[in-house]
């Protein structure tokens, strides 16, 4: 507890709604007793434009929690940006290098 103009306050830990564990996400930072990643909250809020309030609605998760996984981003925005790059450019390899049945099926329909 600390003392703030006179009033007792409990101290706010933000880090209390992410964890990391090694066999979930890839260890990644996470929303605890979830499988959303901070990455994931920071792609659907600032490149996909979702609002803070509706990733809560849709996942069924506390607004604090979604705001922690912003403030821990911010906090650690290397780490995050680095963590989505690395996935990106793994989903763009993984791409290349699997044959995707659907276009083979199209390519053919089209000879």
């Amino acid at each position: 507890m600390n003392l703030y103009n006179g009033i007792m306050i409990q101290e706010l830990v933000l880090d209390q709604h992410i964890v990391a564990s090694p066999g979930i996400r890839s260890g990644k930072p996470r929303l605890d007793g979830t499988r959303i990643t901070v990455a994931d909250v920071v792609i659907m809020h600032l490149r996909m434009g979702q609002s803070l309030e509706k990733i809560a609605g849709d996942y069924d998760l506390s607004l604090a929690a979604v705001h922690a996984a912003m403030s821990y981003y911010y906090d650690h925005r290397d780490e995050i940006e680095g963590s989505i790059a690395e996935s990106q450019r793994l989903a763009e390899e993984l791409s290349k290098s699997t044959r995707s049945l659907l276009q083979e099926k199209l390519t053919a329909a089209r000879v």
